[in-house]
């Protein structure tokens, strides 16, 4: 259901825009069970008035922790004109301790191994030795911030590869996370080509890069399973996140697949952030609806950013 028509601009915008909608849509409706979460057609930035929201405090249209890093991520690409671990550890500890990229300077929903990290950092350990790499430390925090990091680049699918992995290592240092993100920055380098078999030409094209690292080829295969019918439940868990990501986007337009992504529950606004990104790619930025990008708060904190990336 995507619109070949589209013209690159079109896309690029489309990816980072339908990232940060899709983290606001979330944020109100996060930490609910899918049972509790309301009817597909309510989903908006402002739930229904019975719906218990979750972060009360926070104004209808605002991102998360998920948009802030790839604010961070993008804005670090963007003015070092590579990926620069210290540099990107140095701009989470600022949204970390002052608020930037955040709407309005106000962070909330930490996550755990995000906080753990950010704050190794700040007592002087080297970003891309900073990430947390332990089994149980697969979060989805890298992958939620990593579709800049596509939108970007302009290297081979090696040299991105190779990016991808870098960037999960400021807060997730296992190789599961940076697998993750590797195959989810070619899934959107396809998407933003026009392809018509997105994730199957990505993964095709790890199995190949990863033919010389057998580590990560195990993790793929064994752990990523990419071959297996899309499933997910919308946890923090990195690979459900993923699978869950893939799964809604067969739901229909931008609109259909972000709601049916939160209506996972559980991590509704991380999910949708990644859905949303790649939901983004394929439908370009007309494909989101007038009334969210006229909602979305923290206009002068992306569009700058976007300028600069289409320039």
């Amino acid at each position: 259901m995507s619109a070949p028509q589209l013209t690159v601009r079109d896309r690029l915008a489309g990816g980072l825009v339908g990232l940060l909608v899709g983290d606001a849509l979330g944020v109100p409706y996060e930490f609910r069970q899918a049972r509790d979460i309301p009817p597909a057609q309510l989903i908006e930035f402002t739930p229904p008035p019975d719906f218990a929201r979750a972060h009360h405090s926070v104004v209808p249209g605002t991102w998360s922790d998920d948009g802030a890093h790839a604010l961070c991520l993008l804005a670090s690409l963007l003015e070092c004109g590579s990926l620069d671990l210290d540099d990107l550890g140095a701009r989470l500890l600022a949204w970390y301790e002052h608020g930037y990229m955040a709407v309005d300077g106000m962070v909330f929903d930490v996550g755990l191994t995000c906080g753990t990290a950010i704050r190794a950092v700040r007592a002087g350990m080297p970003a891309a030795q900073a990430g947390p790499s332990g089994q149980y430390d697969n979060g989805n925090g890298a992958l939620m911030r990593a579709l800049p990091l596509a939108l970007w680049h302009r290297g081979s699918d090696e040299h991105l590869v190779h990016d991808a992995h870098r960037q999960s290592l400021p807060t997730h240092g296992h190789l599961r996370s940076q697998v993750c993100c590797a195959l989810y920055c070619l899934w959107a380098r396809r998407v933003l080509a026009a392809s018509s078999d997105a994730w199957g030409e990505a993964v095709a094209r790890l199995r190949a890069i990863y033919a010389s690292m057998p580590d990560a080829l195990e993790e793929l295969e064994w752990s990523v399973r990419p071959d297996d019918a899309p499933d997910g439940n919308g946890s923090g868990y990195v690979v459900d996140a993923l699978r869950s990501a893939r799964m809604v986007q067969d739901a229909g337009t931008y609109e259909d697949v972000v709601r049916a992504a939160i209506a996972l529950g559980n991590d509704t606004d991380t999910t949708a952030c990644i859905a949303g990104g790649i939901a983004g790619l394929r439908f370009g930025i007309q494909g989101i609806p007038e009334r969210w990008r006229a909602q979305l708060r923290g206009s002068e904190l992306y569009q700058r950013l976007l300028d600069k990336l289409l320039a």
